[in-house]
């Protein structure tokens, strides 16, 4: 009798899992961590509530095809063992890529999130410095919020601001180690918007740091991970704010 052929087809569950890791936060992936260890297989009545209960577009499409893909390649694998996979996905060091942001209607055809809650993450995950341009600011309370708390773990915080949009009023209940920027000479505006972690994360898009544009405008941007790509975009920001180089002013 002919010899068992192998399946050598690769499998998906490994690179479904890094996927996931590439677009949740840390803390997000410890959650669904802690609950794997408690199911026992892909059938598991209360994963399948967890799933049903995620709101972000298309998070649960995607947590549904890894259990499929579960049930189909590894059906004898506890959920403990699971748990432990996506804990060595999440931990392994390696460049993430860059991830999609909207504001407005989203639909369930790309992983992507709000721009308001990237935003304050982004600015929670600052340790040293963060470095933020908008051309106009209103409202944005919880923005302002995590800048504050901020402050006050002793990150050095730059705004880069538009004067003539008044933008900086949004910001003034911040202390004042903020510090504040505007375009200096009347040639051109400051139009750039952005959110920069240190030198490891940034956020960059069309949404200016209003209510609308954060939630409600039709918006656009995209979250780099890759310190390669950030740290250029930094020293760039850097040096527009050099007073030698008679770009930009403190306010």
């Amino acid at each position: 009798m002919p010899a068992a052929r192998r399946d050598t087809r690769p499998h998906r569950l490994p690179g479904l899992l890094a996927a996931l890791c590439d677009r949740l936060p840390e803390n997000r992936i410890t959650v669904l961590e802690q609950v794997l260890e408690t199911v026992t297989d892909p059938d598991d009545v209360l994963l399948g509530r967890f799933v049903a209960a995620q709101s972000a577009v298309g998070l649960a499409h995607q947590l549904t095809e890894i259990i499929h893909v579960w049930r189909t390649e590894a059906p004898g694998l506890p959920g403990a063992g699971l748990a432990l996979a996506l804990a060595t996905a999440r931990s392994y060091p390696r460049p993430r890529p860059a991830q999609v942001v909207v504001s407005g209607p989203m639909s369930a055809s790309l992983p992507i999130r709000l721009t308001s809650g990237v935003a304050v993450e982004v600015i929670r995950s600052a340790d040293t410095s963060l470095l933020i341009a908008s051309f106009a600011a209103h409202g944005a309370r919880d923005v302002v919020t995590e800048i504050g708390r901020a402050v006050d773990r002793g990150v050095r915080v730059d705004l880069l601001l538009e004067e003539s949009t008044q933008a900086w009023e949004a910001f003034a209940a911040l202390p004042d180690e903020v510090h504040v920027w505007h375009r200096a000479g009347t040639s051109g505006v400051l139009h750039a918007k952005l959110v920069v972690a240190d030198r490891h994360t940034a956020l960059l898009g069309s949404a200016n740091l209003t209510d609308r544009a954060l939630s409600d405008n039709i918006e656009l941007g995209v979250v780099l991970r890759d310190p390669h790509l950030v740290e250029p975009l930094v020293d760039h920001f850097r040096w527009l704010l050099a007073p030698e180089n008679h770009v930009m002013r403190r306010a």
